[in-house]
């Protein structure tokens, strides 16, 4: 059985080719996703089919093409994976979005049981605008 930190190595090598698709079936149906801040976007969602719609759906509405994303460094103690990464993406106006991240997981059972996002929550809004 593969340790989390290469999970989340794998996942984050197809999320960097535009494939989030792995990434969604290894999200637990129970996941709770929090981002950190104070904006539109700063949200706290439990469930696999509200983060999918409330969050990831409405940030690839707004891109050309499927969302990328790099990993510049994974670390991993135990359940917890902590990845650093950085946004490779364009919207449908041409403009890039390109927000640095620090995303800390935690596995259970081999899932992404807990997502705490933390990011430039100012370029979100600027860029993405708010949340509706």
């Amino acid at each position: 059985m593969p340790t989390n930190k290469e999970i989340m190595t794998a996942l984050y090598a197809e999320i960097a080719k535009g494939n989030g698709r792995p990434y969604v079936e290894a999200l637990a149906d129970d996941v709770t996703f929090r981002a950190i801040g104070s904006n539109s976007w700063s949200v706290k969602i439990k469930g696999k089919e509200e983060l999918v719609r409330e969050i990831y759906a409405r940030v690839r509405e707004r891109m050309e093409g499927p969302l990328k994303s790099h990993a510049t460094r994974i670390l991993a103690d135990g359940d917890f994976v902590v990845v650093q990464a950085r946004g490779d993406n364009t919207l449908k106006d041409g403009r890039r979005y390109e927000n640095d991240y620090c995303l800390v997981f935690r596995f259970r059972d081999g899932k992404i049981q807990e997502i705490e996002e933390y990011l430039d929550t100012e370029l979100v809004t600027e860029v993405l605008g708010e949340r509706v």
